[in-house]
């Protein structure tokens, strides 16, 4: 796995929509998060011609991809945020000329698709870090997720995830100028929720978003041999399309009869998104989902990968605060010591 070099503040750094061009559809959130790009981060983002643009065609996406990570001045790639056809890009896309120009890429969501492209081209990236979301979050960028993306951005080296007391799941409408006046609400939550925490575990990280990882392994599409991710350390995470326990498992399902579960001896699971407009849940709601959805993993693994050691409700993916994941360099999850630490 390559380790692209790191940007440095005064750097370019590309900002594209490998999935959907929604900047043009929502500009605050978009024009807020270049904002902090420039003055809290001191990067200079670079816009490309389909980063505002929807309806864009994949091979117009590719194209916008290949010229960012080809262009010299270019010192890392941010996602402006996800959507759900990033996997009609990946055919269009040239692997050898990302491998011979490797760069820090940073996306979520259905950008698990490049992210996965990226892990099989020998390139490591990172999960989590969009524009729209987390660095144009109204009010202010959450403490917990700005130092994750500064240590990302900027350093190398072991990261020890922390865990928190708050976080947020219920989004306000992007259309409106006063969601942008104050920070998203927070509820107190649990920590992580730790299974077979008895063995250190340390392995290069894959995975990502669990309903894009189902779209992958049906297309065939960025997924290696099942043997290339043995000692890995699984990530799973799902979206605000909020999948219900039963489709959870049955992805699970599928992973574990194709051989892929058993190779991980350890998985983070995102703490799951519990709201969408389409699905206002109450407080009693929410946490029946989320237990119904660790029960879901749970059950997978002890039909599939019985031993492995399980870290729940750890804050990446679709929530606030995010922390970010290197995608292909070591994760260690300390069991005894109740600890995950990444290499960035």
């Amino acid at each position: 796995m390559r380790h692209p070099t790191k940007p440095r503040p005064g750097d370019r750094v590309a900002v594209l929509s490998p999935s959907a061009g929604l900047p043009g559809l929502f500009p605050l959130p978009f024009d807020l998060g270049l904002l902090r790009l420039r003055e809290d981060f001191g990067l200079v983002p670079v816009e490309y011609p389909t980063t505002r643009r929807m309806g864009s065609t994949p091979e117009d996406r590719a194209v916008d991809i290949h010229a960012a990570f080809a262009d010299p001045e270019i010192a890392a790639v941010i996602s402006s945020i996800g959507g759900d056809d990033q996997i009609r890009v990946l055919p269009h896309l040239d692997a050898a000329l990302l491998r011979a120009n490797p760069k820090p890429f940073f996306g979520y969501s259905d950008n698990t698709a490049f992210l996965a492209y990226l892990w099989a081209a020998g390139v490591i990236g990172f999960h989590g870090g969009a524009v729209m979301t987390q660095f144009g979050r109204p009010g202010a960028l959450h403490p917990v997720t700005a130092a994750a993306l500064r240590a990302a951005l900027f350093t190398t080296g072991p990261y020890d995830l922390p865990e928190v007391t708050a976080s947020g799941d219920i989004d306000r409408p992007w259309d409106d100028p006063a969601t942008f006046d104050s920070e998203p609400p927070l509820r107190p939550c649990s920590g992580w929720r730790w299974h077979n925490a008895d063995q250190v575990v340390e392995g290069r990280s894959w995975g990502g978003n669990v309903e894009v990882l189902s779209w992958l392994l049906m297309a065939d599409r960025a997924i290696r041999p099942v043997e290339d991710y043995a000692g890995s350390v699984l990530l799973l995470e799902t979206s605000e399309e909020m999948p219900t326990a039963t489709e959870v498992y049955r992805v699970l399902r599928s992973m574990g009869e194709r051989g892929l579960l058993r190779q991980f001896p350890a998985a983070l699971v995102g703490r799951p998104k519990t709201w969408y407009f389409s699905k206002r849940t109450t407080p009693a709601e929410a946490a029946a989902y989320r237990d119904d959805q660790r029960a879901a993993v749970l059950r997978a693994f002890a039909e599939y990968s019985p031993a492995a050691t399980l870290v729940f409700d750890v804050d990446f993916g679709h929530t606030d605060p995010q922390v970010v994941l290197p995608y292909g360099a070591p994760i260690l999850v300390d069991g005894p010591g109740r600890r995950v630490t990444v290499t960035y």
